[in-house]
């Protein structure tokens, strides 16, 4: 992790930090370095039960956490993608390179993100809340 550089290592690849995340990500990281001093468990999310483990916490702790959003770590990572094409020019080569993904991945990723950004562009506010719960539900099928 490159706070200062607002990168991210996961799994060996390194990706961009969206602004929510490096605002959020240190005032967890002391959290739970004081919550958990002696953890062994690598994983960014811990709580009491896997602070003393090596596991991932459950789909479960993580939506009870999230006040019941239905927010698997499967769709948090399709939403991070598309918001990264969103933000960053829908390009295909920029999506690979940040998160790993395969040629046909990244250009529907992208391919999504164009048609949401035309969409937004010919209809309405960008803060219409109907354009957000599109833009959720065609994230919904496209791929981890």
């Amino acid at each position: 992790m490159d706070l200062g550089n607002r990168r991210l290592t996961i799994a060996g690849r390194t990706r961009p930090m969206n602004d929510l995340t490096h605002q959020m990500l240190p005032a967890w990281l002391d959290y739970r370095r004081r919550r958990w001093p002696n953890t062994a468990n690598p994983h960014l999310f811990i709580n009491q039960m896997t602070a003393l483990e090596t596991g991932p916490v459950s789909g479960w702790w993580i939506k009870h956490e999230l006040h019941g959003q239905d927010a698997t770590p499967e769709r948090l990572r399709i939403d991070r993608r598309l918001e990264e094409a969103l933000v960053h020019e829908p390009d295909p080569l920029h999506l690979a390179g940040a998160f790993g993904l395969d040629e046909k991945t990244a250009i529907r990723y992208a391919d999504s993100a164009r048609a949401l950004l035309e969409q937004a562009a010919e209809g309405g506010p960008v803060g219409d809340p109907r354009k957000f719960e599109n833009l959720r539900s065609r994230s919904r099928s496209l791929p981890g």
